[in-house]
């Protein structure tokens, strides 16, 4: 390392150490952010108001009815009333599944002809309202299953990686990208912008330092920072939120320090464009949280996504962390198999790293 970046990097670090905004973002933001949205975002639907409407009262459709309320899934309350009912417990949202056992639901059970049963779903959110649908019919058919006949075939259904079909499992691996790709961007962002900000941009300026220097001066002490975090949030998802590292834990961490290299030199680049530190930070938040949020499979599968947008998604570089951590961390993937995606992110980072340090150059010469 040249003598001369030394100074860059402890003049970063004092920085570093006098602003309250830059140490609240590196050591209190990551673990608020993951502890927060680890419980916030949540696909499984439990504690579903079920309104049952029993017209047949009998031990067959009182069975039916335990079914349900055995379900984790469901909070059963009975009503008396008919059809108008319904729609009123789902204006007031004190029901989102309504089962309607008819009068000769008993009867019909023991005719050849299958007994009908109505399943009314409030779909004003039809995600929601889709994932009812699904609890509801299994439960419909395991009822059907403990009634009737011995199948000629038995199915055995093996759930490989997450068998308790736990959502955190999916969403905390991705939040760990999510808030690497925003706090390295963020803390790097305002690096050049604070120079020209405060007037200290004119003393780099007569400095014997050359542009890719101070670049590295400036980048070196927020990438040991957010490597801390990534090492601070993965205890967090391991040891609070329970996901698992079935991979190597080395494998993980440099996968992550290449990701972080790839934000800093994101958060750089804004860095050298903006001329203030607020619009700096604004403008990393907004290339950092929405293209990782909306583009990258973090919620939505890029596969059901319009193919315009599909194309989009290569730019993003969440996208190709994503499969490396939830792939290591869940799957025990190797390099073997995830080479191709950390190839693609170290050009990512190359890219950046030099197109901001020559849009540095260009500063200083402006």
């Amino acid at each position: 390392m040249s003598s001369r970046i030394i100074p860059i990097i402890r003049k970063e670090f004092i920085h570093i150490r006098r602003d309250v905004r830059t140490l609240l973002i590196v050591f209190a933001m990551p673990v608020l952010m993951l502890m927060i949205y680890g419980y916030a975002i949540n696909m499984e639907i439990q504690n579903i108001n079920l309104a049952v409407f029993d017209h047949s009262n009998t031990p067959a459709s009182r069975e039916l009815v335990r079914a349900f309320a055995g379900s984790r899934f469901f909070t059963v309350k009975d009503y008396s009333g008919g059809t108008e009912e319904i729609d009123k417990l789902f204006q007031q949202r004190r029901a989102k599944l309504a089962l309607l056992i008819p009068h000769d639901f008993a009867s019909r059970l023991a005719q050849p002809a299958p007994a009908a049963v109505q399943l009314l779903v409030d779909a004003s959110d039809s995600n929601t309202a889709q994932g009812i649908r699904n609890y509801a019919t299994a439960v419909l058919q395991l009822y059907n299953l403990e009634r009737g006949s011995d199948l000629p075939f038995e199915v055995r259904t093996t759930i490989a990686y997450n068998p308790a079909l736990k959502s955190s499992y999916f969403f905390v691996p991705a939040l760990v990208a999510l808030i690497l790709m925003m706090i390295s961007a963020l803390l790097t962002s305002v690096t050049i912008a604070r120079e020209k900000e405060t007037g200290t941009m004119e003393q780099i300026l007569v400095s014997p330092v050359r542009p890719l220097e101070i670049v590295a001066g400036k980048v070196v002490p927020y990438i040991l920072l957010a490597f801390v975090d990534g090492i601070l949030i993965l205890l967090v998802a391991h040891f609070w939120f329970a996901v698992p590292i079935l991979g190597s834990l080395v494998l993980i961490l440099a996968a992550a320090l290449l990701f972080v290299f790839v934000a800093l030199a994101l958060g750089l680049l804004v860095s050298t464009a903006a001329r203030t530190q607020q619009v700096a930070m604004m403008a990393a938040l907004l290339a950092s949280l929405l293209p990782t949020i909306m583009l990258s499979g973090f919620i939505f599968p890029i596969a059901s996504m319009p193919q315009i947008l599909q194309w989009v998604t290569y730019v993003v570089p969440a996208r190709y962390f994503l499969p490396v951590i939830r792939g290591v961390l869940l799957k025990g993937n190797t390099l073997a198999e995830i080479w191709s995606f950390l190839l693609i992110l170290a050009g990512f980072g190359l890219l950046l790293m030099i197109i901001s340090v020559r849009k540095f150059k260009m500063t200083l010469e402006s």
